[in-house]
């Protein structure tokens, strides 16, 4: 039976999914608020009065209270010396109890034109209008022009706005009001049109006899004289309790409730105007009810639009609170980095400045290599052509497949030499180098690294410093021509390289990076080792070391060149197994924020430090991109604009700080902007999904990249030079010092397990 064909993947990878889900849910919470937050202008704008040929002459000239319901088209007025007070764009939490107030203290009543969005923000303040014995009607959910909406639309900023009532009340209105309206002489063709279809829908629309234009803020005065009706006529007054400063507003009411009280005037809601109307023109309707009870299915309805608007405020919130802390954040560490970065760069311009006495100790350079066919020949002979003396390089095999082990066999270097071990990850194989060293120094190289001639002599000139106990090089990027890569490079010099300088100031060095990295192998003795219980273990043991007290320094002269992960996907996998170890390490370590001595110290400072810049702004860096496209196309796009390259201005110095420092070509920068829009939120999920898996408590298992190896170690410019090659002095026969016991001999033999992690057995060959 021949084999089955392997079906494709249903679902998508797990981090797409959780990528496009963000984005959508994102997309469509900032659609949401975009909507409810539509800006309006004042009622008083209009649009021009157009043509009236097809709006019945009855209309022009009848009442303010228009019905056009079951087919009729028929308008009311209320009887004389009555007032029926009106307020528009409510209710709002500043104006509109000023104004329940006014109404409560005059016992008079009004009715409340209100926005639909705002009583979804504003829940208990519009019951307490309808529990005040006032009476709601509509006036749209977002307050657009209704001319310049579909008729979908128009529908639904009508329904939305009885459905948030219903919720909010549960009563519901019989009566709308469409923004930018006004009297019945400004009734146009379209406007009809928009009348008649709310009259199909059920609503009686209601227009204005005075306007008090208060939204002028004239006075109290003037809107008083403004208010008043001619005679004893009849009144629809409108006023606004939202929208702006209302203050005028609440002292005319103060005024004019009395004075009208005084002239003989009754102050009604529309409903109850127009039932006495009724009265006065029998036969014209039946009478209505004042804040008829809502059907069950507007309350349900309105309890997803409350909690809609509610969901999508909160997270605007959030994220303007997340912009903000984003923006301190930056500012911080730019600060900080002017302060403690610059003043490691100028220490080390000292002229004559040095760490003591030249270290001319020799060196063991251990290599774990799994699978590194690609690019161990050319690391190997970078290291073991190094200009220190006394190199010896030991590369342990890790159950490489590829025949890794064989090549440096091949190579013949005197001063190489390789260890076989069965699979069992990067400590163990760190270990078993560090246990199998000739020399107290030990250096510590990734198997597709390469160094430069003197590399290995200025990483090491530290230890003349007794106190310092490892040393972080500089790693650089080799492989520049892709733009992923590129845009690693601009990391490692703005992200990692200038960070090492800030930590090494401040004593709290949490990273010794696995490219290039040096020991003293009596540090390395006192912290147990390079421990397997993070996937960062790098990080773990230079943690380690800082809270036993030594010091952990940066050699910025030390460079060492790696190859980057040069497709999207490559780098997520070595970001998401990065970050996710950076965060176990962190909670392994956790205890140092209580502890005394050294380890306080480190606790105190370092680990609050990467919490704040290591993890928690790259994770909130992308709320700035956010921000930037909803500022762009729901708000003002130059304010918006001015806050992002504000941002940016501030990335870039922080950029070309760093490249200086590190004597790197400023061109790369420019592609800067376009990392923000890319690379950055590809951050933003690895962190996001590491931060998953930590707390849901996950295995993540190691992701071996894919290589094509360097040759030789680029120049500044990125053009590739021959490594250089010199006359290497075979190692001195003699017993290997390890741990306290010095054997030596050929074949298989069990390592003593005096760094508490290696185990297994070994098969070691001295390369002649």
């Amino acid at each position: 039976m021949s084999a089955r064909p392997a079906r494709g993947r249903i679902l998508p990878r797990p981090r797409v999914l959780l990528g496009s889900t963000l984005v959508a849910f994102f997309v469509a919470v900032l659609v949401v608020q975009a909507y409810v937050n539509a800006e309006f202008t004042g009622d008083h704008i209009q649009d021009e009065v157009g043509d009236q040929a097809g709006v019945p002459s009855a209309i022009l000239r009848g009442g303010p209270i228009i019905n056009t319901t079951g087919g009729q088209e028929s308008t009311t007025r209320l009887p004389e010396r009555t007032i029926a007070l009106t307020f528009d764009d409510g209710p709002d939490p500043q104006w509109t109890p000023k104004v329940l107030e006014v109404l409560r203290r005059h016992d008079a009543h009004a009715t409340f034109f209100v926005v639909g969005s705002q009583v979804a923000r504003n829940p208990e303040l519009t019951k307490q209008v309808v529990d005040d014995g006032n009476e709601l009607g509509l006036h749209t959910f977002t307050h657009p022009n209704m001319q310049r909406l579909a008729p979908w639309r128009r529908e639904l900023e009508l329904s939305q706005t009885r459905t948030a009532i219903a919720r909010a009340t549960g009563v519901s209105t019989h009566l709308a009001r469409f923004p930018y309206s006004s009297k019945n002489a400004a009734i146009d063709e379209v406007n009809w049109k928009l009348i008649k279809e709310a009259g199909a829908l059920g609503y009686l629309v209601v227009v204005n006899d005075t306007d008090s234009n208060d939204w002028q803020r004239p006075g109290p005065d003037r809107i008083v004289a403004d208010a008043t009706p001619a005679g004893d006529q009849s009144a629809v007054i409108l006023f606004h309790d939202a929208g702006g400063d209302r203050s005028q507003t609440v002292a005319a009411l103060d005024r004019f409730i009395p004075r009208m009280k005084a002239r003989g005037y009754r102050f009604t809601t529309v409903t109850e105007g127009l039932n006495l109307g009724i009265t006065a023109q029998a036969g014209a309707h039946p009478a209505l009810p004042l804040n008829p009870r809502a059907p069950s299915g507007d309350t349900w309805r309105g309890a997803a639009v409350v909690w809609t608007v509610g969901l999508a405020d909160g997270l605007v919130t959030v994220i303007a609170v997340l912009f903000v802390v984003v923006g301190v954040l930056t500012v911080g560490r730019t600060l900080l980095l002017l302060l403690l970065a610059t003043r490691h760069a100028r220490q080390r311009r000292k002229p004559g400045w040095r760490w003591g006495p030249p270290v001319t100790e020799p060196v063991s350079v251990i290599v774990p290599a799994y699978n590194e066919k690609e690019g161990i020949e050319a690391a190997v002979r970078s290291l073991a052509c190094g200009d220190h003396p006394g190199i010896e390089v030991v590369v342990v095999d890790d159950g490489s497949t590829d025949g890794t082990a064989d090549l440096v066999d091949r190579m013949g270097l005197p001063n190489v030499r390789v260890v076989r071990v069965p699979n069992g990850g990067k400590p163990n194989a760190l270990n078993t180098g560090v246990a199998m060293a000739r020399h107290d120094l030990i250096v510590m190289v990734d198997g597709d690294t390469i160094f430069e001639p003197e590399s290995l002599r200025l990483l090491v000139q530290p230890f003349a410093d007794p106190s310092v106990g490892a040393v972080a090089g500089n790693v650089k990027v080799g492989n520049r021509e892709t733009t992923v890569a590129l845009w690693q490079h601009i990391e490692y010099v703005i992200g990692f390289n200038l960070d090492r300088r800030l930590y090494e100031v401040m004593n709290c060095m949490p990273t010794v990076p696995g490219a290039i990295g040096a020991f003293r192998r009596e540090a390395l003795a006192q912290v147990g080792g390079v421990s397997d219980e993070t996937l960062a273990e790098d990080t773990d043991v230079t943690m380690a070391l800082c809270r036993a007290g030594w010091r952990v320094v940066y050699a910025q002269d030390a460079r060492a060149w790696t190859e980057a992960p040069t497709t999207m996907e490559q780098l997520y996998r070595q970001r998401y197994r990065w970050s996710y170890g950076t965060m176990q390490a962190m909670w392994k370590h956790r205890r140092a924020l209580t502890d005394s001595g050294a380890s306080g110290r480190f606790g105190r400072a370092g680990l609050p430090f990467l919490a704040l810049f290591g993890l928690a702004l790259p994770m909130l860096a992308p709320v700035v991109d956010i921000m930037l496209v909803y500022g762009l196309v729901f708000w003002e796009l130059r304010e918006t604009a001015i806050a992002w390259l504000g941002m940016l201005a501030l990335q870039l110095f922080t950029a070309a700080v760093a490249f200086r420092m590190d004597r790197e070509s400023w061109k790369p920068l420019l592609k800067l902007p376009l990392q923000q829009f890319a690379y950055r939120q590809l951050m933003y999920l690895v962190l996001l999904q590491s931060a998953t898996t930590a707390l849901t408590g996950g295995r993540l298992r190691w992701h071996k990249l894919d290589r094509a190896g360097l040759a030789s170690p680029p120049a500044a410019d990125g053009v590739r030079v021959p490594a250089q090659k010199r006359h290497v002095t075979p190692p001195p026969a003699g017993p290997l010092p390890i741990g306290d016991g010095r054997t030596r001999g050929s074949g298989d033999r069990q390592i003593p397990d005096q760094l508490g992690r290696v185990h297994g057995r070994v098969r070691e060959h001295d390369v002649q």
